[in-house]
């Protein structure tokens, strides 16, 4: 198969889930996550499939991240969060969407080959941060847009508390990663508004940082 049929079958796939936001679309079919699979799952890149990557995290679904990424529904002023940076893959897609993207990660060697792939990628609006995402990013607060990649038993208070009135937040939410619901918290005057997308599998957000 040609890289051009791969594309297309890839972006395909992405429709038939149900990723219809052609801003999406464009901005996923410019990011190659082939640069974001390395080792014995390559070739495995454009299939519609969560894959291993280091330190025992995983890189998302395309479908997934297309999803979340429609739910967020980023416009090209805000100012974006991303809690777990694993791959870098949601980050620099939100880095064509947005002006400026900041993705937190608790483990050094991740954010450290991210960092790599957005130099090598030319994505200068992007700062990795190794930390712990759970507290978010205070002192770049509020932000237009966060988004979490992992799961959470509720909401965090933190990354609700940094969200700008009118902002979305996307986040998986369950005890376990065999019950988990994709979250979208939209921040009223009055509080928060809470709509269940779709039912997900995500690792945990665990606090602290990782161990490399």
């Amino acid at each position: 198969m040609s890289d051009a049929e791969r594309k297309m079958q890839f972006l395909f796939a992405l429709r038939s889930k149900g990723v219809t936001d052609n801003r999406v679309l464009t901005a996923m079919e410019k990011i190659d996550r082939g640069d974001f699979v390395q080792g014995l799952f390559a070739d495995r890149a454009y299939e519609d499939m969560p894959l291993p990557i280091a330190c025992g995290q995983t890189i998302s679904q395309p479908s997934v991240v297309g999803l979340m990424t429609q739910a967020l529904n980023v416009q090209p002023r805000d100012k974006v969060l991303e809690v777990g940076t694993g791959s870098g893959y949601q980050a620099a897609i939100l880095s064509l969407l947005a002006r400026r993207v900041y993705t937190i990660e608790r483990h050094r060697r991740l954010v450290h080959e991210s960092r790599t792939l957005f130099e090598k990628l030319d994505l200068t609006n992007i700062t990795a941060i190794t930390d712990d995402g759970s507290f978010g990013l205070p002192e770049q607060a509020p932000f237009d847009r966060i988004i979490v990649t992992a799961a959470a038993e509720d909401p965090p208070g933190p990354l609700l508390t940094q969200l700008r009135v009118g902002g979305i937040m996307v986040v998986p939410v369950g005890q376990s990663d065999a019950v988990q619901s994709l979250i979208k918290v939209t921040r009223t005057e009055g509080g928060y508004d809470y709509d269940e997308l779709r039912p997900v599998r995500f690792v945990p957000l665990l606090e602290g940082l990782g161990k490399e």
